[in-house]
């Protein structure tokens, strides 16, 4: 089944190439002009992946990315004309799970939706849970249970977390964690982990001592008493 993607961008020629593209591949595309509109659609329609200019008229891309987060893990690409560090945090921080800077390549950002989709889809197609240390994922679903109850996590943070998970008691690097996560064309740094795991800390709650900082190498999920 064709995966349905929901591009919100104001400027005409932008979103229309990138649909093209997108068409061109083989998905079905949804298209906003403006936060309202993209909401209402995201509402009504089923979406497997957002790509979300931040600068749009009346509602920006970051009250979109809020709202959208508060009720759903749907994978989210965030595109911006500004190239300052602290705007891509603040996605991430916002729960973004990538972040491309205009001008951009649209077969680069094309190979990056294709990358969330096949990520979420091999997770899909694993063993239905990964369990340790109160911890349950599920992921048909791509839900998380801490101590029972429900955790609502990103895309990002849940590829994080369950790597760390399938790898625990190992150090990952966090160069690790953006090859595996992000890609090899990611061009974040070590800031864009930190944010993550420091979403994902704050969501898991007292079971967040799980995941252990290895100062000057990376992070470990291990168990304690």
């Amino acid at each position: 089944m064709s995966k349905t993607i929901l591009v919100v961008e104001d400027e005409p020629i932008l979103r229309e190439i990138m649909k093209d593209y997108l068409l061109e591949e083989g998905f079905k595309v949804l298209e906003a002009d403006e936060g309202k509109k993209a909401l209402a659609l995201f509402q009504d329609h089923e979406v497997d992946l957002i790509i979300l200019d931040i600068m749009l008229p009346e509602l920006d891309g970051w009250s979109v990315c809020k709202r959208i987060r508060k009720v759903s893990n749907v994978p989210i690409i965030m595109l911006t004309a500004r190239s300052d560090e602290d705007d891509t945090l603040m996605g991430f921080e916002l729960g973004a799970d990538d972040y491309v800077t205009k001008p951009y390549s649209p077969p680069i950002l094309l190979a990056r939706v294709k990358r969330l989709l096949e990520s979420r889809q091999i997770r899909e197609q694993e063993g239905d849970t990964l369990s340790s240390n109160g911890i349950s994922l599920h992921f048909p679903s791509r839900t998380v249970a801490v101590d029972g109850q429900n955790c609502s996590l990103t895309h990002t943070e849940f590829e994080i977390l369950a790597y760390l998970m399938k790898n625990k008691g190992i150090i990952i690097t966090r160069e690790q964690l953006i090859t595996k996560i992000w890609g090899y064309d990611f061009v974040g740094d070590d800031r864009t982990v930190n944010s993550h795991i420091r979403n994902l800390r704050s969501k898991l709650r007292e079971r967040a001592k799980h995941i252990a900082t290895i100062v000057r190498s990376g992070y470990k999920f291990e168990d304690k008493l």
